[in-house]
């Protein structure tokens, strides 16, 4: 690709550019030897001129979409998924990589970044350390090279996104219990997040060094805008599948028969609708319906599935579930704001509840929608020790506890929902 050309006045000629610029005939012009133009005097000076003057006004255009496009993503955090300081990114990777040994109770994870056409360690549960070429001869290669989940001595899974692998998530199961299929979507979901979510920084930084380049061009700037719009749209839908994969895996761990989670965030959002909330307060207070029983995730399956009396260890780790969910939930940026409607969801309205012992208005409102919902919801459904109520015998019970559990407002916003 060529720089800028000048004519003997110093004035700017022409910046030649593969693309095409909106399909503009003076962009194409201009994506052409402009200065053989000139030559042979098949155009002017003067629209020379013009033309490198509509450029100029391009690459304005440009850069400020592009401006645009990084504050979507950079606003608050919203749409990042792990703000990777390099200084911390072991540690992150490391705890990324416990989480992922927790949520499937396998003997050990570890996670490889792609690094000078190698895989290099950067989070790991044992003290495992080893570089992996990117070949066919390992599971970790092939997963990185073919992008797809490997099953063999190990589990591969490929961090990817739709432009290139950037890593590989190893999963070491030497245990005899079987690792459940939705768990392997589960870590399949994050992979992609986080290889999007990377990619899309990288892309983010490139933009920024060619926006305070002076000697960039249209050409150059152009594709950034496709790319960068591509990827923020894919990070959107990788965050949508990632909460409900969660969420899902989350009632499984549950011994849940029907989605908990999912009906628990509908009933919420219906809940909002009713007492009429702003759309992005609904919407934040939906997602935290679908992870307020995130902690579950961490804990064994046998614990859930017992009809019989649980020990005192077994209790407390139930009892402390949402600590360990709200530590979870507080590496992942983009879900930070539904952190204190979960974190207090387990107040009561009297103000005898845990953690903080909040009462009546001080507790935080998705909270007190989030708690109704979920509490009518595991009353209607089949649970492993008891059958579901009615509708109108959960009602009964949840109106006899309005006022010292639950929220009197919410309450008969329920009813007028289920009634």
């Amino acid at each position: 690709m060529k720089k800028e050309e000048k004519n003997n006045n110093g004035v700017s000629l022409f910046s030649q550019s593969e693309y095409l610029i909106d399909q503009d005939p003076i962009e194409e012009i201009f994506a052409l030897n402009l200065g053989d133009f000139i030559a042979e005097n098949l155009i002017s000076e003067d629209l020379a001129k013009k033309i490198s003057a509509n450029v100029k006004d391009k690459k304005a255009g440009l850069i400020n979409q592009l401006k645009e496009l990084i504050s979507i993503y950079s606003m608050q955090n919203t749409l990042s998924v792990l703000s990777i300081d390099n200084n911390k990114k072991q540690a992150i990777f490391t705890s990324i990589a416990h989480s992922v040994k927790q949520m499937l109770e396998v003997e050990a994870c570890h996670i490889y970044l792609e690094k000078n056409n190698k895989l290099e360690l950067v989070g790991t549960t044992s003290d495992y350390d080893k570089e992996l070429n990117i070949d066919e001869n390992t599971e970790a290669g092939k997963a990185f090279i073919y992008k797809e989940t490997i099953f063999e001595n190990l589990i591969a899974v490929p961090m990817h996104c739709n432009v290139k692998s950037i890593g590989v998530i190893l999963i070491e199961n030497n245990l005899e219990k079987q690792i459940n299929e939705e768990y392997i979507e589960l870590v399949e979901s994050i992979a992609i997040l986080f290889a999007t979510s990377m990619t899309l920084q990288q892309t983010i930084d490139e933009t920024n060094r060619l926006i305070e380049d002076e000697t960039s061009t249209v050409g150059e700037l152009q594709p950034l805008r496709a790319e960068l719009t591509a990827l923020i749209g894919d990070l959107c839908d990788y965050q949508q599948s990632f909460v409900e994969n969660l969420a899902h895996a989350v009632d499984m761990k549950g011994q849940y028969k029907v989605s908990h989670s999912q009906n628990t965030a509908n009933l919420a959002r219906k809940i909002c609708k009713q007492l009429k909330l702003n759309e992005k307060t609904t919407d934040l207070i939906y997602y935290a319906g679908l992870l307020q029983n995130i902690g579950k995730i961490a804990l064994p399956e046998e614990i859930f599935a017992t009809n019989g009396k649980l020990s005192p260890e077994e209790l407390k780790k139930i009892q402390e579930h949402s600590n360990v969910g709200v530590h979870f939930l507080m590496n992942i940026n983009f879900l930070s704001e539904v952190v204190p409607y979960i974190t207090y969801q387990k107040e009561r309205y009297d103000g005898t509840g845990s953690p903080e012992g909040l009462k009546g208005q001080s507790i935080p409102f998705g909270s007190r929608i989030i708690a109704v919902a979920d509490v009518y919801c595991a009353m209607t459904s089949d649970r492993p020790y008891r059958k579901a109520l009615d509708t109108e015998k959960a009602l009964g019970i949840m109106r006899e506890e309005a006022g010292t559990k639950w929220d009197p407002v919410v309450v008969n916003a329920l009813a007028e929902i289920v009634k």
